[in-house]
């Protein structure tokens, strides 16, 4: 089993249509809705793939019954934290005509200090058995930026590994924690460590205690550096750059690291092919959630560098 927390979860909204016009009206076809936010979208994509999965994650008013109501009809497994504030909204604009995707994400409000201890007892109870636990997305404005290095401490007192991708100061906390793999993109990188190069970044997390970083890169793959080889670096990558809508993409990656893990695999390099192999494969889908089957093809397409020194990417 393989838990997943999202204390920032979302209801998606998704509006595909072929030739998006800012500041016109555009007549659109009826937005696909699902129960989102990063860590839900990493669990959706593990039951696709038919591997067991228990999703954690806060709900509130009639958002948040949209939310468990598309969970129950997916057939996930959750366990659900009723807060007192609306579940948020994210609205993804895919123009496939321009290969662009425009982002709106609410903030989310606070959860109320009973709440918290709510979610982390929730969690706490769902950890027996676990095998991995993951936690992903931001958090919601004035939170704790200590919540997710608390879900590091709680994975590593139990023996098992945690993955966690987010963003700011809850990034740093996770680092300082002790994280087993930490999954930013680039920009979330340089924006928590104040370092533009991302080998540089990574190596600051792995020093600040985090066993593996693997860094989003977009079109040009991913990245990973670890504790064990931390003067080195890998980058895979496929050889062409796939069209689509990358907005799941950070998200299949983590769940692809957290199959991994609980299967006890372990190698960096292993780790980075799976996640950029099902990283790519989501691009070819059009909602967050999926993967193509070609991933399976995309790992032995992979080209995988090891670099030193200071590489310009």
């Amino acid at each position: 089993m393989i838990v997943t927390v999202t204390p920032n979860s979302a209801v998606d909204l998704t509006y595909l249509h072929p030739d998006i016009r800012f500041g016109e009206t555009n007549r659109v076809p009826t937005a696909v809705a699902r129960a989102g936010g990063k860590g839900l979208n990493v669990a959706r994509v593990i039951h696709q793939q038919g591997h067991p999965v228990l999703a954690v994650a806060t709900a509130g008013g009639r958002t948040g019954q949209a939310l468990v109501d598309d969970l129950v009809q997916a057939g996930i497994r959750h366990q659900i934290v009723s807060v007192q504030s609306d579940t948020r909204r994210t609205i993804a604009l895919v123009d496939s005509d321009r290969e662009q995707t425009t982002i709106l994400n609410e903030h989310g409000q606070n959860h109320t200090p009973q709440e918290w201890l709510s979610l982390t007892a929730g969690t706490t109870a769902a950890l027996a058995g676990a095998r991995c636990l993951v936690g992903s997305g931001s958090l919601p404005s004035g939170a704790d930026d200590t919540f997710y290095a608390q879900l590091v401490d709680l994975a590593r007192e139990r023996g098992i590994p945690s993955i966690i991708d987010t963003s700011g100061p809850g990034l740093l906390a996770a680092a300082r924690s002790g994280a087993s793999v930490l999954k930013p993109n680039r920009e979330e990188l340089a924006a928590a460590t104040g370092i533009d190069n991302p080998v540089n970044g990574a190596r600051a997390l792995v020093r600040l205690g985090a066993g593996l970083v693997l860094v989003s890169l977009g079109e040009r793959g991913m990245l990973a550096v670890s504790r064990e080889h931390p003067l080195s670096s890998l980058h895979a990558r496929l050889p062409r750059v796939l069209a689509g809508n990358a907005t799941g993409a950070g998200d299949a990656a983590v769940a692809a690291v957290a199959v991994s893990l609980a299967a006890g695999i372990t190698n960096a390099e292993s780790l980075l092919r799976q996640a950029t192999a099902w990283s790519a494969a989501a691009v070819l889908m059009p909602l967050a959630g999926e993967i193509s089957p070609k991933y399976a093809r995309f790992v032995e397409e992979l080209v995988v560098d090891r670099l030193v020194d200071e590489p310009r990417l």
